[in-house]
């Protein structure tokens, strides 16, 4: 009798897990860049009431007996599928098209990952995005974008020289480019010149990456080598601008969700319910 009401206790555990891993993909329907997660059970624990025994001469075999111990959160998993373009007409604002991370490094010198393409050039030209941090890539005018691999130690933190160019673009390809200014340069003034180039990050195992909030994830043990690639190139997807890439949340899912585990959490609360008016009666049946 007792191990049902532990029973109904792991399961009223691992129902309120899987309920906030809801509410929280809810909460974040509307989050830019946003992966919905999932919450998964298993079984825990049997107890051998009867081992099984083989059959012979004139005496069948038997089965095994066993009583189980109740539920706990196998996994909660990151889905990482591509979701839509949302337009936000901002130049700066990136989507990435496929597979593909952004790689940034804030001020403490941390680096994450991300797929929130909020970017902007600060006051001294660096591209940061919205929390401040500057994303890394390549710098200055010399780059071939067509070369497939870029070596990490190379990556450098993106800065443009803002006041020489003007018309600073991003490219789908992840260049960026300006228009000289300077008419002491000849190399440059009133041309089209690359002063930069945007890494797109390939994990080969998204599900290990951590997310870390903030719209970041880091690199963990299971996620592979890391590569850096021109956007489009490397099994990276390329850069659209001018838009954000949506939350993957499906709401229709996570309602459904929703009161499966809402009634899930009740039918367990039950079994606690039954348990103790059981005890109950066992304890008057002497008075």
């Amino acid at each position: 009798m007792m191990k049902a009401l532990y029973s109904g206790v792991s399961g009223l555990r691992s129902h309120q897990t899987k309920m906030d891993v809801i509410g929280n993909n809810i909460a974040n329907v509307n989050t830019y860049g946003y992966k919905t997660q999932r919450a998964t059970f298993r079984d825990i624990y049997y107890q051998t009431i009867s081992n099984p025994s083989q059959a012979s001469d004139g005496i069948g075999g038997t089965n095994s007996s066993q009583v189980g111990y109740g539920a706990k959160i196998g996994s909660v998993d990151t889905i990482h599928t591509l979701s839509g373009y949302s337009p936000t007409n901002k130049e700066t604002d990136v989507y990435i098209n496929g597979d593909g991370y952004l790689k940034v490094v804030d001020a403490s010198g941390n680096y994450f990952y991300t797929r929130y393409g909020a970017l902007n050039f600060d006051s001294s030209g660096q591209l940061v995005d919205s929390n401040g941090s500057i994303v890394m890539g390549l710098n200055g005018e010399e780059i071939a974008a067509d070369n497939v691999d870029i070596d990490e130690a190379s990556l450098t933190a993106i800065k443009i020289d803002i006041d020489k160019f003007s018309n600073i673009t991003i490219n789908s390809d992840g260049t960026i480019t300006g228009v000289g200014l300077d008419s002491t340069d000849a190399a440059t003034y009133n041309k089209v010149t690359t002063l930069g180039l945007i890494a797109i990050s390939t994990v080969p195992n998204q599900a290990a990456l951590k997310l870390e909030g903030s719209s970041y994830y880091s690199a963990g043990n299971n996620t592979g080598t890391i590569t850096y690639h021109a956007a489009g190139l490397g099994g990276s997807g390329e850069i659209v601008t001018g838009g954000l890439e949506m939350s993957n949340v499906d709401l229709a899912n996570e309602f459904s969700d929703m009161i499966i585990t809402q009634r899930g959490y009740q039918a367990n609360s039950k079994i606690i319910t039954v348990v103790d008016e059981m005890l109950e009666q066992l304890v008057n049946m002497k008075r």
